[in-house]
C-alpha cells in the first residue's frame, strides 16, 4: 500500500511543488506498466515515511504527465531525481537501494 505522504506530482503541479520547494524533493519518475517501477514503490514509500518533514517525496507517472518527464530527459523508468532549491541535484536511474536514495538526497 502507498504511503500517504508520497505526493502525486505532474505537469500542472510540478512547479508549484517541486521546483518552488522549500525543502528537498526526491522524484520518482514511474509508469504503471514498469515491472522495476513497481519493485522501486515500496523504498520510495518507506523514504517518505523515514524523511517525514525533511525532504518532499512523490512521483511522477511518465504517460500521464509527458511534457514534465521530456524536460528532464526521462527516456527509462524507473528514474528517481533529487532537487535542491528548485535544481536538480542528483540522479538515478533503475532499481536501488533504501540506502543509496538516502544518500542521494544528503540528508
Amino acid at each position: 500500500m502507498a504511503s500517504e505522504k508520497v505526493h502525486v506530482f505532474n505537469d500542472l503541479n510540478f512547479d508549484a511543488e517541486v521546483i518552488k520547494s522549500d525543502k528537498p524533493v526526491l522524484v520518482d519518475f514511474t509508469a504503471t506498466w514498469c515491472g522495476p517501477c513497481k519493485a522501486l514503490a515500496p523504498i520510495v514509500d518507506q523514504l517518505a515515511e523515514e524523511l517525514d518533514g525533511q525532504v518532499k517525496v512523490g512521483k511522477v507517472d511518465i504517460d500521464e504527465s509527458p511534457v514534465t518527464a521530456g524536460k528532464y530527459g526521462v527516456r527509462g523508468v524507473p528514474t528517481v531525481m533529487i532537487f535542491k532549491n528548485g535544481e536538480r541535484s542528483g540522479q538515478h536511474v533503475g532499481v536501488t537501494t533504501k540506502a543509496k536514495l538516502k544518500e542521494l538526497t544528503g540528508v
